[in-house]
């Protein structure tokens, strides 16, 4: 059975070599190439680029550094496992975004906010501002006012986990939210309240994280964060 997908539409990358190195990224993300797999020699990959041997080799360079391709002598290029993959590698993630996003990255996805986000939400209750308070309930504001399967509905779900993390003092916290932040956006698209009753379930949930960290209540804001990420995996089929 085939995985629901979202795919976000290409861009163009700025150089021959990025370009071909994004090519190859997406159809080892697709499963074109399998972990393990030998690709091509560089005679067969020059004719179907259409680039010189340096172009090809500074594209296969760059795959080695985000982890995806190793190179070895007698033996050839070959695809790493994903655990070797640096899915914080921003080229990575825009790679996945590109190949459609799969009920395995959505889950991939989602244990790494559990293990991040209802900590920040925590250390917001803690640190927040007023400033940071009126965002939140901007965003909020906004989410009960867009529909539910919408752009400005994703776009203000993001400003919130967003205003979150920068509430809780913590830069690294901040710093992957950033990272991620496409693929986030990507995510609460297809996690998306369908219905009147799911995005009235999902904006009374997101009020609830907020309300916990205006009232200082670190575990209260954990507690609704985590719950708010395991709804979102529900929404899209991605739990279990």
């Amino acid at each position: 059975m085939t995985s629901q997908i979202i795919v976000i539409p290409a861009r163009r990358a700025h150089s021959n070599h990025a370009e071909i190195a994004r090519s190859i990224g997406i159809d080892i993300i697709a499963g074109r190439y399998g972990e393990g797999a030998k690709l091509p020699g560089d005679a067969e990959l020059i004719l179907l680029f259409g680039v010189s041997r340096p172009v090809l080799r500074e594209s296969v360079k760059t795959l080695v550094a985000k982890g995806l391709l190793s190179t070895k002598a007698r033996v050839g290029t070959v695809v790493r496992e994903r655990a070797a993959w640096n899915m914080f590698d921003p080229d990575v993630l825009a790679w996945h975004l590109d190949a459609g996003i799969d009920k395995r990255f959505l889950r991939d996805l989602s244990e790494i906010r559990l293990a991040v986000e209802p900590r920040a939400a925590a250390l917001a209750a803690e640190r927040r501002s007023g400033e940071d308070l009126a965002l939140m309930r901007q965003a909020v504001a906004r989410m009960r006012q867009e529909p539910g399967a919408s752009d400005g509905f994703a776009e203000a779900d993001l400003a919130l986990h967003v205003a979150i993390a920068t509430a809780s003092g913590n830069p690294f916290m901040r710093s992957i939210g950033a990272v991620i932040e496409a693929a986030l956006r990507s995510s609460f698209l297809l996690s998306a309240p369908g219905d009147a009753r799911e995005h009235e379930i999902a904006v009374a949930a997101h009020e609830r994280i907020v309300e916990a960290i205006a009232d200082a209540d670190a575990e209260a804001a954990a507690a609704a964060m985590t719950n708010v990420i395991f709804n979102g995996l529900r929404r899209h089929g991605a739990a279990g």
